[in-house]
């Protein structure tokens, strides 16, 4: 793992004495003349930030090692100051001991009356809130167009008057109906729409469907326990006469219930009471050496104050699970990852995707060649404390400690998952410059590199590439994260909140056929 003492005055980095490569620490021209192992070297090709540089001779067919990790093996022979990307690396899969438990080591858990505190709004069944959003949830598409209208009615000048209130915001949806059900994937839309219905972040809940649909509204509420009342309102189009007719019902039944969304106050209680989701995209060549590691640190923080830590994007840990599972509490732990991983593999068999091997043109193009690249930066986000759990999609988190939630790699999916497993607070780690943001739970952003940073500064919520620059150790950056997240977790605003973004983030895992 990369040490906090790390020189980056050079040009090049080394992340481990075992690793074979280099990574260009600011874009080098050919002919650039650089020492490699005490011998000055010349470039042989153009290398951009963050792209690797072969430290010294390697044979075709040759492992190639990066945190002296193997993420793929040479496809021809590499001469020493070669670039080293998807054109002469070939991903080759094998066998990996999970090692559950091995690397398990005990927390030191801070005293709870010295634990850190944020500002929370505890709701009245004990459950801690980051935000305060009244959510409008449609059971299938036929009803997305009526809610986001009722929720367009609530401009900030008629939320005037309710100054505790973050807003009305609409969680608009593609499916509900054309699925199979019963089946995994209209499990998995039902538990997900609950799990936000649930959220300790929203106030109160208007569910609004069509009337002919498969997720039908009543089926859905009696299927996941939730229940009408002050605070959860339900209308069916058919039955309340149309879209106009709807759409009056449904802000006079948000009206209702503004007061009583209003009527809270924010109190100090520990941290333990947040649960974070981790999530990084758009990533480059420096996430695994900044941003993840240090959101890593952030995390065994959290972790040693009665947080929750939520690891997800399972196609992000091809490849490195072991790292996981060596971590695992038990065995049964550990198996139950592997068997998501398995269940991946049947599922995208003969797909290009990522789980097999591709990552998107933003990944190549930041200096990351394949998945196990990216998985080995994407891992460390989870810090180094026990693996306490390992849930499905959007299944409610019910362990404290660092976990595990199976989802896509993509970014509003996996992120949804995690909220509407109990996510009260998201941070986003990216090395391209991801412009994304979330509601009920507002999203902090973590850049990888500082010439990024300074360009996308409206954006950002922070610069971890003051790693690279020699101003910060990953401790001291994971300690940076940290109060952000107990200041944002407070109610300061992030980049993505004061830019307006979240509206449209809502996306259910789509895991079945369109019939």
């Amino acid at each position: 793992m990369l040490q906090s003492s790390k020189n980056y005055n050079g040009p090049l980095i080394r992340l481990n004495p075992n690793d074979n490569v280099l990574i260009a620490r600011e874009p080098l021209t050919i002919g650039h003349q650089v020492a490699l192992d005490g011998e000055s070297v010349r470039l042989r090709a153009q290398v951009a930030a963050g792209h690797k540089v072969a430290a010294r001779r390697i044979a075709a067919g040759e492992p190639i090692r990066k945190y002296d990790t193997v993420i793929g093996v040479a496809a021809r022979d590499i001469e020493p100051g070669d670039h080293v990307h998807t054109h002469n690396i070939t991903l080759v899969d094998f066998d990996r001991d999970p090692g559950f438990g091995l690397d398990v080591k005990p927390v030191d858990y801070v005293a709870p009356e010295q634990r850190a505190t944020f500002r929370g709004i505890v709701r009245p069944d004990g459950r801690v809130a980051t935000r305060n959003f009244i959510g409008i949830m449609a059971s299938v598409n036929c009803s997305a167009t009526v809610i986001r209208h009722i929720a367009d009615y609530f401009t900030p000048e008629r939320l005037r008057d309710y100054p505790n209130v973050d807003g009305v915001v609409a969680f608009a949806q593609t499916s509900g109906c054309g699925m199979s059900s019963p089946s995994e994937h209209f499990d998995v839309l039902r538990r997900t729409i609950a799990g936000y219905a649930r959220h300790p972040n929203l106030g109160g809940v208007l569910i609004v469907g069509l009337g002919c649909e498969r997720n039908q509204v009543g089926d859905l509420l009696d299927s996941q326990g939730l229940k009408t009342g002050k605070a959860v309102h339900a209308l069916v189009m058919q039955n309340t006469g149309g879209t106009r007719a709807t759409i009056e019902a449904g802000i006079e039944a948000v009206q209702a219930m503004l007061p009583v969304a209003n009527d809270i106050v924010r109190t100090p209680v520990p941290v333990s009471h947040l649960k974070i989701g981790l999530e990084c995209g758009g990533s480059d060549g420096f996430s695994g050496i900044t941003a993840n590691p240090a959101l890593g640190a952030a995390m065994d923080l959290l972790v040693r104050h009665g947080g929750t830590a939520i690891l997800s994007e399972t196609p992000e840990i091809h490849g490195v699970e072991y790292m996981l599972t060596r971590r695992a509490v038990s065995p049964e732990v550990g198996q139950k990852l592997l068997d998501r991983l398995a269940w991946w593999e049947r599922y995208t068999r003969g797909q290009n995707g990522q789980f097999n091997g591709v990552v998107g043109p933003g990944n190549q193009q930041g200096g990351l060649a394949n998945i196990f690249e990216k998985s080995l930066g994407s891992a460390m986000k989870g810090g180094t404390t026990p693996l306490q759990a390992v849930y499905e999609y959007a299944e409610p988190i019910d362990r404290a400690g660092f976990v595990f939630m199976d989802s896509p790699g993509y970014d509003p999916v996996a992120v949804t998952g995690q909220i509407a497993s109990g996510a009260n607070l998201i941070c986003f780690t990216t090395g391209r410059g991801s412009m994304f943001g979330s509601k009920p739970a507002p999203t902090l952003k973590l850049a990888s590199n500082t010439p990024m940073f300074t360009r996308l500064e409206e954006d950002m919520d922070i610069n971890c590439g003051l790693v690279i620059d020699g101003e910060r150790s990953i401790e001291e950056m994971g300690q940076d994260i940290f109060d952000l997240i107990v200041r944002a977790a407070s109610g300061e605003r992030t980049k993505s909140e004061l830019l307006g973004l979240g509206d449209n983030e809502f996306v259910p895992w789509h895991m079945g056929i369109v019939s």
